[in-house]
């Protein structure tokens, strides 16, 4: 995975944005961009003092993983990950190569398999999927903090 623009050890500009991208090559590198997720997210918290609650780390890292996982099955060449703070949300990017926009088929409890897109918009507060001049880009939006009130581990703060 080659980060290309990832905020670690680097404070925002004033007002500019809060975010990480990187370029995925290989299915062993779906589990890196779910640690880049995760990271970026711990990021977030430490350095920004934005609260994320531990189901928007958990459903970031799920809606990445699916995400990424479809472009790298269906999509020929390196797909393209992005992560950004806008709006109390995390607005997570997925484009590749393919110019096959994705359906999502009926619920079908006895399908195996498919689901990926059934759970992303199941967990997302919005998502959209947009063709680009060349391929696709899918994007979904994960609420931080859904719980205000709960620290990072989900428990009720006293």
């Amino acid at each position: 995975m080659d980060a290309a623009a990832q905020n670690e050890d680097q404070e925002p500009l004033v007002g500019g944005p809060i975010a990480a991208s990187a370029a995925i090559e290989g299915s062993a590198e779906i589990a890196e961009a779910r640690h880049m997720a995760r990271d970026f997210l711990i990021s977030v918290q430490a350095e920004h003092g934005l609260p994320v609650s531990a189901r928007a780390m958990g459903m970031v890292q799920l809606v990445v993983s699916e995400l990424v996982t479809n472009a790298r099955k269906y999509a020929p060449g390196p797909c393209l990950l992005d992560l950004e703070i806008s709006e109390g949300a995390v607005q997570i990017s997925v484009w590749d190569s393919d110019t096959t926009l994705p359906s999502v088929g009926a619920a079908d409890a006895e399908r195996v398999g498919q689901h990926g897109l059934e759970i992303v918009m199941a967990v997302s507060q919005s998502f959209g999927v947009h063709r680009e001049p060349v391929g696709k880009r899918i994007t979904a939006s994960v609420v931080l903090a859904d719980d205000p009130g709960a620290d990072a581990a989900g428990r009720q703060a006293m």
